[in-house]
């Protein structure tokens, strides 16, 4: 529960605040947000270069502190290293993400980089550990001040900047930094993580073992391949999105913000994938040299198939709930509702590919996952220089999922050569097929209906509580016997 819950909290927290920028801006402010936090997540890969991942691998065969002690010596010297370079080529690089406009945004990105690598380290130490209590505080309180920085800017700085911009509170605003404050919030949140953190610093000895370091290395730097192929894949559309399409600046401005703010909406089985993520990884490999590891593997593949089912269409059903986040004061937003459920369906065959990752992790053959990766990173790009110019990001989210899928059943085929689990592949693929189905269905249903009647929301909402009820009753009948073996819910299960 302490490691769980918390970190559900913290994930949900830090997604409330992103939506939060497409009820301040309209879909031409929100650009530059949308474009920073798309080039973030391969900054992230480059300064961790696979070490986090290595660390749960090694750990098992290894002295524990020895191996924190090289690791955390060798990522505080490269982000040191990486983050000078970027600010000595800060020109080039804010050409190169077209962020002319907004240089400033640029500096204060490495800064929250370069704070965020440094905290990856004692984070997964304390995953290690299994010290849930002090990594949910950790969690939380990061996000809980950028939550409050943000309130403070927005809502208490910027209405004392209007009233008088000469009084102290008035003074901490500055209209131009605009949406810039999010990035602020952050960078101080990060500074403050790694504060919180300081025990695990103290813990810490400067100590470089090259041989540990170099068989630590070749193990890492196919993961750096996968995590570039698999961001690639991720944002790819939203960093070339206004280079593929000619024409006005401004529509394509407007396009990205409303592709951005729409994917945000997805993220909520994202969220879930991430969560799963962050368990998983030390659990399978604790798990690897216990009897019955495979079938675990399959048990728990099972599960966590069954919840993003649910999460899907917990997202699908009701999109015109969802979508009042994004568009309750900028209708324009809710012009690409439509591709919520498709990248959605993607993010559930990107949780599945993650959970078969097992198997080339475990085996030592990381390199074959990189080339599953740059696979599918090849096949985005190509789909996505061939569909956005088209279809816009209607295009860009169907790149997305036919990636995601391909990468899937490739991991799938490798892995059941390389390492094989007993997946329950029949049953699994019949509750995808399923749940498509399931929002297919209600959309048939609400398509004819009229929006503004009085009895349009009843039956919207209605439907989707049914077919929502049914999915899990169905679950319920097939897998009790697998619930009743849970603990707490068992016995409850049991009775039904």
């Amino acid at each position: 529960m302490w490691y769980g819950v918390p970190r559900i909290v913290s994930r949900f927290l830090f997604f409330g605040i992103s939506l939060l920028t497409f009820q301040l801006f309209d879909p031409n402010g929100s650009y530059a947000y949308t474009q920073i936090y798309a080039l973030m997540p391969f900054l992230n890969i480059l300064f961790t270069y696979g070490l986090e991942t290595s660390y749960f691998r090694f750990a098992q065969l290894h002295d524990r502190k020895e191996l924190y002690n090289t690791l955390n010596t060798s990522i505080i010297i490269s982000t040191f290293l990486f983050s000078a370079l970027l600010l000595l080529l800060h020109e080039p690089v804010t050409n190169l993400v077209e962020m002319n406009k907004r240089p400033e945004f640029v500096t204060w990105m490495i800064g929250i980089v370069f704070f965020d690598t440094l905290c990856a380290l004692p984070m997964a130490k304390l995953r290690l550990e299994e010290r849930p209590r002090k990594y949910a505080l950790v969690n939380v309180t990061g996000v809980l001040i950028n939550i409050g920085l943000v309130l403070f800017f927005y809502f208490v700085a910027k209405p004392a900047y209007e009233n008088d911009r000469y009084t102290f509170l008035g003074t901490l605003y500055r209209p131009e930094i605009g949406i810039g404050y999010f990035l602020i919030a952050n960078l101080v949140a990060s500074a403050a993580t790694l504060l919180l953190l300081y025990k695990e610093f103290a813990a810490f000895r400067f100590s470089l073992n090259v041989k540990l370091l170099k068989e630590v290395l070749l193990y890492s730097y196919p993961l750096v391949i996968v995590g570039f192929g698999g961001m690639i894949n991720e944002m790819l559309s939203r960093l070339v999105y206004q280079k593929i399409i000619p024409g006005d600046t401004q529509q394509e401005e407007f396009e990205l913000g409303v592709f951005g703010a729409n994917y945000k909406l997805a993220v909520v089985v994202t969220i879930f994938i991430q969560i799963f993520r962050l368990a998983a990884e030390p659990f399978f490999f604790n798990q690897s040299k216990q009897e019955g590891a495979q079938r675990m593997y399959a048990r728990v593949m099972k599960f966590f198939v069954i919840a993003c089912c649910f999460m899907f269409l917990s997202v699908a059903l009701f999109l015109d709930g969802w979508k009042l986040l994004i568009a309750y004061r900028f209708p324009s937003y809710a012009e690409g509702i439509h591709i919520v459920p498709i990248l959605a369906m993607g993010s559930v065959f990107l949780g599945i590919y993650y959970n078969l990752s097992v198997w080339y992790k475990l085996t030592n053959r990381n390199m074959m996952g990189a080339w599953i990766t740059l696979a599918g990173a090849a096949l985005t790009i190509v789909l996505n220089v061939v569909l956005i110019p088209h279809y816009r990001y209607t295009g860009a989210a169907w790149a997305t999922l036919v990636c995601y899928a391909s990468m899937m059943v490739a991991s799938y085929l490798l892995g059941q050569k390389y390492y094989p689990v007993p997946y329950a592949r029949k049953k699994l693929l019949a509750y995808i097929a399923i749940v498509t189905l399931l929002y297919l269905l209600h959309e048939a249903m609400v398509w004819p209906l009229n929006e503004k009647a009085g009895y349009y929301p009843f039956v919207y909402f209605g439907t989707a509580l049914l077919l929502l009820g049914s999915f899990a009753w169905l679950i319920l009948k097939v897998e009790k016997r697998e619930f009743v073996k849970l603990p707490y819910i068992g016995k409850w299960v049991e009775k039904v």
